[in-house]
């Protein structure tokens, strides 16, 4: 039983949150009140249930569905009014805001949807799969070695857009009973494609740029990858203090959701930068708060990071990469792909980081090893070749969605509805929780 303070405060909350949103509704319809999208136009819905912190999730997309939309009319549907209105001002594509499921269904019924793609696994994305007129693809936001990548929920989509080899194979192994041929299809990285135009312009002047792009703490403990608490104060130390190297640290939007002293480090890495700084003017150290994830690509020399996407991103570039060591024990790590190929950097030798990217720039052999992991995760990294095939396989998709629906709304042999229309009608009119 909650302490009186307990309900005292749970309640006050609600009451501020609510006062909150009900004002950022008011926002939304103030901005969007003249707004009329056209009915009967979109084909496309990207479905997205989560909040700001999770919106780099999304970001990530923009160019590719930039390049849908010419094809194909995109919208994006949010249910957090925050999001939407962040959305409002970066988002290539309409944005529609949709509270309750109502909503949603009014939105669904003007429009001409094929197919609904999902960038997470947000619980709330089951409230768009009630819809059995489309079909939903899982279109993820990376690609990695984590044990999110094999969760049984892909199971619940049409489809899953996968990036090569390396995602059918953990598929195959991880879910029983998963069509892993049948039910996704290979676009390679189409993140990959973006040409980085943006960031932090950086001197040419002979130090070696490193990149240190720590993940979250995780929400679980199977999930508790970020190095920030573990490593990351120890190596930015020896790093800035080397001389010789410039340092780019980008934290996972996310920290600090879970662990107070994973944002500590982040804080006190952030005042170690700017000391730094002002020691030497000519440093030009970047705590790196941009919005996009691109230009660090191109601007670093060697990239340190954790179990995460960031480092088969990373790897796509063919440049050195350290990945650390979880420090928790109950981590789950990869038993299998090309992180399982690496001495992983344990939390007791990350004041010697710069010993060890020293040892790997000048290691040959390495950057032949990772020219074929490369291949294996992405496939053709041509550039341009990944958004193609992304747009190839929503074509595909699409094109699946209205040959099944012209076998549903043809009658039987019969002359009665066949079973799976009958089963789809009845699906329809399940009630959910909005």
């Amino acid at each position: 039983m909650p302490s009186k303070a307990k309900q005292i405060y749970w309640a006050v909350r609600r009451v501020w949150t609510s006062r909150d949103t009900g004002q950022m509704v008011a926002e939304w319809q103030s901005q969007t009140g003249d707004r009329v999208l056209p009915d009967n136009h979109f084909e496309t819905m990207v479905y997205y249930a989560d909040g700001i912190v999770n919106m780099y999730q999304l970001r990530q997309w923009y160019e590719p569905l930039k390049a849908l939309n010419e094809q194909s009319p995109v919208v994006l549907v949010c249910r957090s009014v925050t999001a939407a209105l962040e959305l409002l001002e970066e988002s290539p594509v309409p944005v529609v805001y949709g509270s309750r499921i109502e909503d949603i269904e009014n939105l669904v019924n003007r429009q001409r949807f094929k197919t609904v793609l999902y960038v997470n696994q947000n619980t709330r994305n089951f409230q768009m799969m009630r819809f059995a007129s489309m079909l939903h693809v899982f279109i993820s936001h990376g690609e990695s070695d984590k044990s999110y990548m094999t969760s049984g929920q892909m199971k619940c989509y049409d489809y899953a857009f996968i990036a090569g080899d390396a995602a059918a194979n953990r598929l195959g192994k991880a879910l029983m009973g998963y069509d892993v041929a049948r039910r996704t299809k290979r676009i390679g990285r189409p993140q990959l494609d973006t040409v980085a135009t943006g960031g932090v312009p950086l001197p040419d002047d002979g130090r070696t740029t490193v990149f240190y792009a720590p993940t979250w703490e995780g929400d679980r403990p199977s999930m508790s990858y970020g190095s920030l608490a573990s490593h990351g104060v120890a190596m930015t130390a020896a790093l800035l203090a080397s001389g010789q190297h410039r340092l780019i640290v980008r934290p996972h939007p996310r920290t600090g959701v879970v662990s107070e002293e994973h944002l500590a480090a982040q804080n006190q890495i952030a005042t170690m930068i700017q000391q730094a700084n002002l020691a030497d003017p000519t440093a030009r150290h970047v705590f790196d708060q941009t919005p996009t994830f691109d230009w660090q690509l191109q601007a670093a020399d060697v990239c340190i990071t954790d179990v995460s996407a960031a480092a088969l991103d990373w790897l796509a570039t063919g440049k050195p990469l350290v990945v650390t060591k979880p420090a928790a024990r109950a981590a789950v790590l990869p038993d299998g792909g090309y992180l399982a190929t690496l001495k992983l950097l344990p939390a007791k030798s990350a004041g010697e980081i710069v010993s060890v990217i020293d040892a790997l720039r000048g290691d040959t052999a390495l950057a032949a090893q990772r020219e074929r992991w490369v291949q294996h995760y992405f496939g053709d990294t041509t550039p341009g070749a990944p958004t193609a095939a992304f747009l190839q396989a929503c074509n595909e998709v699409a094109a699946e969605r209205d040959h099944l629906v012209a076998q549903l709304t043809e009658p039987a042999a019969s002359n009665g509805p066949s079973d799976l229309h009958r089963d789809i009608s009845e699906l329809e009119e399940i009630e959910f929780e909005s």
